[in-house]
């Protein structure tokens, strides 16, 4: 089935509901003006059967009314009866002198004039107006006794027949079906980007992320969603890259290790007598240490990118950073300046991590001393570890933070590291809404972390975010 016949498809279900409501609406309004027309047509004759009854009568007064035959000129008015209280016919025009009577109604005094639509099988409807004569000429012409005008003409085809119902029924269908058809092609329209954003869609496969959507022009709802799906696949294209070169670098990572283990345990199989088993099972055990912290580390920055954030909680820096100092007993020794009421939202565990991963590696290239600061802007918390040490140059400042980076002497000062250390702190600041980055420094290394302050509302209450 088409997909735009489909049961479900947007397009016929508009058309579909916009056709009955259209349909309802127009017969109501069709209806009405049928009624109206009908109304209209009757009200006009009526007003001339009348007129013309009423002249008829005021000629009586200068006429004995004895002629037979009633003259009409050119009125459409041609169905004129002058008749007694028996019923007999006094006086009638020549399309009424070969009829019946009219009408068997005989309009009291008090109400002379009535109008109405009579009926027979042989001659068709009338439509007429029935008048009695005034009681002063009945009086004077007939001594009394009441007489009755009856003015009408043959009921016009209009009203006679079915027509006006079939060109209103007609009308009516038409005016329903353009509704529909419009309402089909609005739609149909509108609903283009959608279907040509949805074929493009259906071929975006995992193997290739680089193909968008068609962006219609404009600035509608469908524009938007092409825009932002577009903004998505961009992320999504970015995640998935990102994945695959950490996967090919942990796979590199991984592969030496593991190579040398696996040396190491053939070759004292193959040469039991020349292989020293004590120092090959120590080599291997430290070998398979330095793959449990890789591994580790790995867990800790996949769960920080994919798991869901813990709930904040508020924390003062300038008290954090006092506490972890002052369990650092060995080493370079560290230096502090905290600027009281420093307080963000985060988690703490995670946080702490950070502060020792560079504490750890300031210690590790300081010369004398490593200095810690917290300061804050108006609206952002700043943290600054710097070391006197040889520092990072300008064009490796971003290439620590990426996974498994090592700078040449790291690998001398610590070659059990995994590096990973400084990806993992860029994820944890990235994943409270705050920056790492290394500064110019005048010697040394200086990382700044600035993250958000937590709010004065929040902050003046009783601990609780």
């Amino acid at each position: 089935m088409l997909p735009h016949l489909c049961a479900r498809s947007i397009q016929a279900r508009f058309t579909l509901v916009a056709g009955i409501i259209s349909l309802l609406a127009f017969m109501i309004i069709g209806g009405g003006a049928d009624l109206g027309v009908r109304n209209r047509v009757e009200n006009t004759i009526f007003k001339e059967t009348e007129g013309v009854a009423t002249e008829w009568i005021g000629s009586l007064q200068s006429s004995s009314a004895s002629p037979a035959t009633i003259r009409t000129g050119r009125s459409r008015i041609d169905l004129i009866q002058l008749v007694d209280d028996q019923g007999k016919i006094v006086a009638a025009s020549p399309a009424a002198a070969r009829r019946p009577r009219l009408s068997a109604v005989q309009p009291p005094v008090h109400d002379r004039i009535d109008h109405r639509t009579e009926c027979t099988t042989r001659d068709g409807c009338v439509v007429l107006t029935a008048v009695r004569v005034p009681p002063l000429e009945t009086q004077v012409l007939w001594q009394g006794q009441p007489h009755y005008m009856y003015a009408g003409m043959a009921q016009p085809p209009l009203l006679a027949s079915n027509m006006l119902e079939l060109l209103t029924g007609s009308a009516i269908l038409a005016a329903a079906a353009l509704a529909a058809w419009a309402t089909w092609w609005v739609v149909g329209r509108t609903l283009r980007p959608v279907a040509m954003i949805r074929a493009k869609t259906a071929e975006i496969t995992v193997s290739d992320l680089s193909m968008r959507v068609p962006e219609p022009p404009g600035c509608d709802e469908i524009a938007q969603l092409a825009r932002t799906s577009n903004k998505t696949l961009a992320r999504l294209e970015a995640a998935v890259e990102q994945q695959r070169q950490f996967a090919s670098v942990v796979s590199h990572e991984l592969r030496s290790p593991v190579a040398g283990l696996h040396t190491q345990l053939e070759e004292a199989l193959l040469y039991p007598t020349d292989v020293d088993p004590m120092k090959t099972i120590t080599t291997a055990l430290s070998t398979t240490e330095r793959l449990q912290a890789i591994i580790d580390d790995l867990l800790v920055l996949a769960r920080i990118r994919s798991a869901p954030p813990a709930t904040p909680e508020p924390i003062d820096l300038g008290a954090l950073i006092t506490e972890e100092v002052a369990t650092r007993v060995h080493g370079t020794p560290v230096r502090t300046h905290t600027t009281g009421h420093v307080t963000v939202l985060g988690n703490k565990i995670q946080l702490i991590g950070v502060l020792n991963n560079l504490l750890v590696n300031a210690q590790r290239h300081a010369d004398t001393s490593v200095e810690v600061t917290t300061t804050r802007t108006s609206d952002h918390a700043v943290i600054t570890v710097t070391d006197d040490g040889p520092g990072i140059a300008p064009h490796d400042r971003e290439r620590v933070f990426e996974p498994f980076i090592r700078l040449e002497d790291g690998r001398r000062r610590d070659p059990g590291g995994s590096g990973l250390g400084l990806a993992i702190s860029r994820a944890v600041i990235t994943a409270h809404h705050g920056t790492i980055e290394i500064e110019d420094s005048p010697r040394g290394a200086r990382f700044v972390i600035r993250l958000p302050l937590i709010p004065e509302t929040a902050r003046g209450g009783a601990g609780t975010p």
